[in-house]
C-alpha cells in the first residue's frame, strides 16, 4: 500500500528463468541404487578393547570375586557371593574394597566374616591391601541370591 491508502501495481513483462541445477558429481542412476558405504563397518569390525585388570570383567576383578566365591556361610552351604551377600567390589590401583553384609546383625560370625574376607581378597595375587565395609543397609533377604544358591537350597 502506498502512503495514500491505494495499491500500487507493477507490471512485469518478462521474469529471468532461474537457474538450473547443477550436478557435479556425475552419478548414472545405478550407481545411485548402489548401497553407499557402511560408516559403521569399521566400528563393529573392531574388536572390544579389554577391560582394566580392576575393572569388572578384568583378570584382577575376577579373581577377586573367585575368592569371595571360595567363602561358605556356616550355616548355610552356598558361598557368600551367590548368596547375595557382596553388594559392591571397587578395585582402585591393587586396593580393594568389597562392600557387603551378612544375613542377619546377630549372625555367629557377624565378628570374624569381614576378617576373613579380607584375608582372602588380601591373598589374591595382584591386590596390594583389602578393605571391607559392612552394611546393614540394604538389609539381606534371600531375593537377593543367585539362581545357582536357590538351586542349592532347594528354593527353584
Amino acid at each position: 500500500m502506498s502512503e495514500n491508502g491505494s495499491i500500487k501495481v507493477e507490471e512485469v513483462t518478462s521474469v529471468a528463468p532461474p537457474p538450473k541445477a547443477r550436478v557435479e558429481d556425475a552419478e548414472t542412476a545405478p550407481e545411485k541404487l548402489e548401497r553407499k558405504r557402511d560408516y559403521l563397518e569399521g566400528f563393529l569390525a573392531a574388536k572390544p578393547a579389554a577391560p582394566a585388570p580392576g575393572a569388572v570383567g578384568g583378570d584382577l576383578y575376577e579373581a577377586v570375586i573367585a575368592a569371595l566365591k571360595d567363602i561358605f556361610d556356616p550355616e548355610i552351604p552356598v558361598n557368600i557371593y551367590d548368596l547375595g551377600l557382596i553388594y559392591n567390589v571397587e578395585i582402585d590401583e591393587g586396593h580393594v574394597l568389597v562392600t557387603m553384609t551378612l544375613t542377619t546383625p546377630h549372625c555367629p560370625v557377624a565378628e570374624s566374616m569381614p576378617g576373613e574376607v579380607e584375608l582372602r581378597v588380601g591373598a589374591v595375587p595382584g591386590v596390594g591391601d583389602a578393605e571391607v565395609n559392612l552394611v546393614w543397609d540394604p538389609p539381606w533377604s534371600p531375593a537377593n541370591m543367585s539362581d545357582e544358591a536357590r538351586l542349592e537350597l532347594g528354593m527353584l
